[in-house]
């Protein structure tokens, strides 16, 4: 008899083993300046369905538009992180809590609009996806890195205001089909 790996066995769900202490909803405390927002979502496959076994990491600078790594960054901020670590549940929901990031600089001296940098590990993938998630927002017409992504697929990198949860957005990642969320190769 041959005990041969399948497809649907190549990865994981093994991140809840050992790794729960990394797991962080909370990117900014209360006390981080600036804006305060609450990011709900979901990760659903092809069909529709939930993907309850992911985990999404989240990069983004603070209000001022600094990363944790940047050296003007002082180091009287510990509230901010810069960085998360969300499983999704049962129904595939993610939830977070930060702060608003302000413009990073891009290519060429263009200013980059807020955003989250995003990052999807689950099973049955061997490579992560990789993607973005902005804000509506004056700018993000002209941020530099969205006028890569064919117009009609922009719509799938702008998270949406809860208009009854002032300071709430929600955004989905779809993992194929027609409104496919844009993933970036790395």
């Amino acid at each position: 008899m041959s005990l041969q790996t399948t497809t649907w066995q190549t990865v994981g769900p093994f991140f809840s083993i050992g790794l729960d202490h990394l797991n962080t909803v909370q990117i900014a405390s209360t006390s981080t300046p600036g804006e305060r927002l609450m990011i709900a979502g979901r990760v659903i496959d092809g069909k529709g369905d939930p993907v309850p076994d992911a985990v999404i990491e989240i990069w983004q600078a603070n209000a001022e538009g600094q990363f944790v790594t940047d050296t003007a960054l002082e180091p009287t901020l510990p509230t901010f992180t810069g960085f998360g670590r969300i499983p999704t549940d049962g129904e595939g929901r993610f939830r977070f809590t930060t702060v608003r990031p302000g413009p990073v600089p891009g290519p060429n001296g263009a200013f980059q609009s807020p955003h989250l940098a995003v990052r999807i590990m689950m099973r049955g993938i061997l490579r992560d996806l990789v993607t973005r998630m902005y804000f509506p927002c004056e700018t993000i017409g002209s941020d530099p890195i969205l006028q890569l992504v064919p117009e009609q697929r922009r719509q799938t990198l702008i998270a949406v205001p809860v208009p009854e949860k002032e300071g709430t957005f929600e955004w989905k990642i779809e993992l194929q089909g027609a409104r496919e969320t844009v993933f970036f190769d790395c």
